[in-house]
């Protein structure tokens, strides 16, 4: 009796000696970026929320070491010498510069484009290296934009398509949008920005040679200056399309793409995953479940546009 007691007491104390253990070690998350992601933007929001769901509480035993801005070899290595346990990566630039100096570290990529064409990933089943993450299958979707825009403006002759022409993921999506629009017969002018100024040297060409649309494809640069970009399309009626329902919110016309807090929750739970044990090489990178069609009808009204009522009734979210 005397024994079965002390069995029993010496695995309960184990139990609570482990559990203490766990509850003592503070995890550390890199997140790693051009810009910053603020604690009220969608994803970070949701992906804090799966980690509390989770066990992982800030301030208890986790704990964030955020690097934002354009030196992204110098970020890396901080995050490095932080002796993160795993990096989240927002753009592809970001993740390029991880998988490439924290061979070491884990890294969930987000907002990367598609990793298997940009070569951040051997294949979505196998992602190989240490990076998984969310895929956008963005060169799918800008050719879907494309057709978006040709079901709302049936008579689109041309697109002006502005990019960050220094990201190789941003520039895919050109060139599929380039290929969706010979499918289309739809021309396109290709704005590739590469830094503020560029703005007004493509709103000029806009203006001597005015297209029927915008494309605006979204990365740190261009949201960055998306203000400029819908006033421009305002201020000359021209129709735009974007990827993401918050720039909608915040003025443009519409959007179609994946939803953000979806994604945030995808890439909260692939980093509970790795700190529970899992590699990141064997977790097969995920696509969006959620696509969202989102409109804005007060900027329609701005502009003088009127949604087909076929195409506005199949709007995820409607912006009066």
């Amino acid at each position: 009796m005397r024994r079965r007691e002390f069995i029993m007491g010496f695995c309960v104390g184990s139990v609570w000696w482990f559990a203490a253990r766990a509850e003592a070690k503070t995890y550390r998350l890199g997140l790693l970026g051009n810009r910053p992601i603020g604690e009220s933007e969608e994803r970070r929001k949701a992906i804090k929320e799966v980690l509390a769901e989770n066990g992982f509480a800030e301030g208890r035993n986790f704990q964030y070491e955020a690097r934002w801005g354009d030196a992204l070899a110098e970020n890396v290595e901080a995050l490095r010498a932080a002796k993160v346990d795993v990096i989240i990566t927002f753009g592809y630039p970001a993740a390029f510069a991880a998988k490439t100096l924290a061979t070491e570290v884990p890294i969930v990529c987000s907002g990367a484009g598609d990793p298997v064409a940009t070569g951040l990933a051997q294949s979505l089943a196998h992602p190989g290296g240490n990076l998984t993450g969310v895929t956008e299958i963005a060169t799918e979707l800008s050719a879907k934009r494309l057709e978006i825009l040709k079901e709302a403006i049936p008579n689109l002759k041309t697109v002006a398509m502005l990019f960050n022409a220094a990201d190789l993921a941003m520039t895919l999506r050109s060139r599929a949008t380039e290929a969706a629009a010979k499918v289309l017969d739809v021309g396109v002018q290709t704005f590739g920005v590469r830094e503020p100024s560029d703005f007004g040297n493509a709103f000029a060409e806009m203006t001597r040679s005015p297209p029927d649309a915008i494309l605006m494809v979204s990365d740190t640069l261009t949201m960055l200056n998306r203000k400029r970009v819908m006033e421009f399309a305002e201020s000359n009626r021209l129709p735009a399309i974007y990827e993401f329902g918050f720039l909608v919110r915040d003025g443009g016309l519409m959007s179609y793409g994946p939803n953000l807090p979806e994604t945030g929750r995808r890439v909260g739970d692939l980093v509970v995953r790795i700190l529970r044990g899992a590699r990141a090489a064997d977790l097969p990178l995920e696509q969006p479940t959620h696509l969202e069609f989102v409109v804005n009808l007060k900027t329609a009204k701005n502009i003088g546009f009127n949604f087909p009522p076929a195409l506005l009734s199949r709007a995820d979210e409607v912006i009066e």
